[in-house]
């Protein structure tokens, strides 16, 4: 669901989650942050790998982000690791909130960005692979590498 967008800045992407997790489907939600917050961003501060989101009362809350603090605003630097609200509509929370009432599914955030000068993260829906899952993505990606240079190696042998 979240738009590709070409003038998308990426602060931080979460690598890992892609690794550990089966991203069923993808959402775009603003994040309310502070003035140092959103200044630490634009320096690249920040540290998705533990983050989740969680939803109470209503409200879609990013936890467990790291956003490093702005230097220059040594005063008014809020806690590196606190809860950040995500701006989202109602109807998109409460579908959100039905599908997270599955078994097994959570909130991981995969990106943060800015686009048109505003702080977004795409979080994704997702289910937590096994072992065997991983060696199994590990040996599909691994086939699809030699497929690929198999067929590049042959076309060279033509010219």
């Amino acid at each position: 669901m979240a738009k590709e967008n070409a003038d998308r800045q990426v602060v931080a992407s979460n690598r890992r989650a892609r690794h550990d997790y089966e991203i069923i489907d993808t959402f775009e939600a603003g994040i309310a942050l502070l003035g140092p917050e959103v200044k630490s961003l634009r320096n690249g501060k920040a540290n998705l790998t533990d983050g989740y989101a969680v939803i109470r009362r209503g409200e879609v809350f990013l936890t467990n982000v790291h956003v490093g603090p702005y230097e220059k605003a040594w005063r008014e630097n809020a806690e590196p690791r606190r809860e950040r609200k995500l701006l989202l509509h109602r109807a998109e929370i409460s579908r959100l909130k039905g599908k997270l009432a599955e078994r097994g599914l959570t909130l991981i955030p995969l990106q943060l960005y800015f686009t048109g000068g505003r702080a977004k993260v795409e979080l994704g829906l997702c289910r937590g692979k096994r072992r065997y899952d991983k060696r199994q993505s590990i040996r599909e990606r691994e086939t699809e590498r030699d497929l690929q240079r198999a067929l590049r190696g042959r076309g060279r042998s033509r010219a």
